[in-house]
């Protein structure tokens, strides 16, 4: 298949991280618009998350790559997949796409176009989840393209499904995510002022899965 330009793989990954984003975000608002259990809320949040991550990355990585996310961006282009010069569009549609799908979230449950969280997540827990979170994110697509690269989109859903659940902070993993979250004012936002911590965690977990995958996954030489 010939490479899409850089115009067309944009486009894919704002589209790809808005729909991620209208999911995460309107799947809590269901969620909680239907029981006040915050455990089956999650659950649903955490089911439909997974699903439209299988769903986009199956249908647009063929375009973009379908990082959705800039620490991946970050990562890919260290390694050489993704050209330095295409870094800060891809970074830049993915906040840009981010914020969009938190505006039709909003849209299709009534609400202000965007409202600054006042959900709290903060501390030393919830930092080293995001690092460990992140870690994870990316030692499985590293690896899941090594060895199987059909399964990536499976194994990117199932992982993120399970990070929900497994992490403190229920596994954002993802910059532009955490950006578009701060800006919802409902279950799944995150505060402005938290993201800083967010950010730093997320980067740093995804550098330090990039070097030990880098060497992990580099056969012996015989």
């Amino acid at each position: 298949m010939a490479p899409y330009d850089l115009s067309r793989r944009l486009v894919a990954e704002a589209l790809g991280t808005a729909m991620l984003v209208a999911t995460v975000v309107g799947s809590g608002i269901m969620a909680t618009s239907l029981t006040t259990d915050v455990g089956l809320a999650l659950l649903g949040n955490t089911l439909a998350t997974g699903a439209i991550l299988v769903v986009l990355i199956t249908v647009l990585r063929p375009i973009s790559g379908a990082h959705f996310n800039p620490a991946v961006s970050l990562i890919f282009t260290i390694s050489g997949s993704l050209p330095k010069r295409d870094l800060g569009g891809y970074v830049l549609a993915q906040f840009a796409g981010g914020v969009v799908g938190t505006i039709c979230a909003h849209l299709m449950f009534n609400l202000p176009l965007l409202e600054l969280s006042s959900k709290v997540r903060t501390g030393g827990a919830q930092w080293f989840s995001e690092g460990i979170a992140t870690f994870g994110l990316v030692a499985v697509i590293l690896a899941g393209i090594r060895f199987e690269q059909k399964a990536v989109p499976w194994l990117v859903g199932l992982y993120i499904t399970a990070a929900y659940w497994f992490t403190a902070s229920t596994s954002f993993a993802n910059p532009a995510v955490a950006f578009a979250r701060s800006l919802t004012d409902t279950f799944s936002g995150i505060r402005p002022v938290d993201l800083p911590g967010f950010w730093l965690t997320e980067v740093s977990g995804a550098v330090a899965a990039f070097f030990l995958f880098t060497w992990l996954l580099q056969p012996a030489a015989s």
